[in-house]
């Protein structure tokens, strides 16, 4: 579940954290790094972040982890645990490319098959934990915000590690792309899965075929919140698919931001797209992967910015058409 805004808590020092270490001591793929022990880390703080390369959760979180690291790395360990949520965020090449573009210098762990999230008992996109130099989960903190708090959690815990030279005062964080804050004030449409597994709100005449494929048609207007395919599809469990050229998903929201995590079924073959709201071309509420008349081409499998819309927000109907056929569509995020 990726999550955003959420709230830090405390845990007892007495609660052992010694499994989480080992859990991640064990990992047999480290990105930027060669294999941190738990006897490496013996004596330091260390801060882990569970990630998934697509999370827009995530990603807005990005800008203050990089911060901190860079802040405190003399002192402070910083490992990301990459966890993936859709099964293109297995492949490593697929990751190590993604941190590259994200500018991700830290160490990265794969934790493919889940053991470390196990470990650690978690449950989130993105989750934060503070681990004291005595290797003990201290506190931790789920989804976005409260960036204050986390660094002085750290700058706690370095205190009592006896750092030397511990700054007061948080660091000046200014993000911008797909690592800018989400407008919350204006952001009335949750997360949504294009997989029939865990989608809502679908409006196509007929419902859903599952893992067949098949012709669909989209109403001409949707409710807040619904969503749409026109041409010919195939709906598996996490990803639906588009079979020959020229389908199109239409979805209604109201958010400042609109994203869909998408991609070529194979890389050498990229999808030409378009999109639209309210029927025309987004002009200056393009997004960073889209030009000012809507067009934009799918590359890789990754989370695109389609739409940046300035103030003010209304409902919108926003739709994208595919030119070339191949394309995988997972999720819809907003911000």
């Amino acid at each position: 579940m990726a999550i955003g805004a959420a709230h830090l808590v405390g845990l007892s020092e007495s609660e052992g954290a010694s499994r989480e270490l080992t859990a991640i001591g064990r990992a047999s793929q480290w990105l930027n790094s060669p294999r941190l022990a738990p006897e490496a880390l013996s004596g330091k703080v260390v801060l882990v972040q569970f990630c998934t390369y697509t999370c827009i959760n995530w990603l807005r979180t990005l800008p203050y982890v990089r911060a901190w690291e860079q802040r405190y790395r003399q002192q402070l360990v910083v490992i990301g645990v990459h966890t993936p949520e859709f099964a293109f965020e297995h492949n490593v090449d697929n990751v190590r490319r993604a941190l590259q573009q994200m500018k991700v210098t830290y160490p990265v762990v794969m934790d493919n098959d889940y053991a470390i999230w196990r470990a650690f008992n978690n449950n989130s996109w993105p989750a934060l934990y503070f681990v004291d130099a005595r290797g003990r989960v201290r506190q931790h903190h789920f989804g976005e915000g409260e960036y204050e708090q986390s660094e002085k959690a750290i700058q706690r815990l370095l205190a009592e590690a006896g750092g030397a030279g511990v700054r007061d005062g948080g660091v000046k964080v200014e993000a911008a792309g797909l690592e800018a804050q989400a407008d919350w004030t204006n952001l009335r449409s949750p997360e949504n899965y294009v997989g029939y597994q865990r989608t809502e709100g679908f409006a196509s005449p007929g419902g859903i075929e599952r893992d067949r494929r098949r012709a669909y048609a989209a109403p001409s207007r949707l409710a807040l919140n619904q969503w749409a395919l026109a041409g010919d599809w195939t709906m598996g469990p996490q990803a639906t698919v588009l079979n020959s050229p020229t389908g199109r998903i239409a979805c209604r929201f109201h958010a400042r931001d609109l994203h869909l995590v998408m991609g070529p079924s194979r890389r050498e073959h990229p999808v030409r797209f378009r999109v639209s709201i309210d029927g025309q071309s987004p002009g200056p509420a393009h997004g960073g992967d889209v030009d000012a008349g809507g067009s934009g081409t799918a590359v890789e499998q990754r989370l695109y910015q389609l739409l940046r819309q300035s103030r003010p927000i209304g409902d919108r109907q926003f739709e994208i058409e595919f030119l070339d056929t191949g394309v995988e569509t997972f999720a819809f995020t907003f911000g």
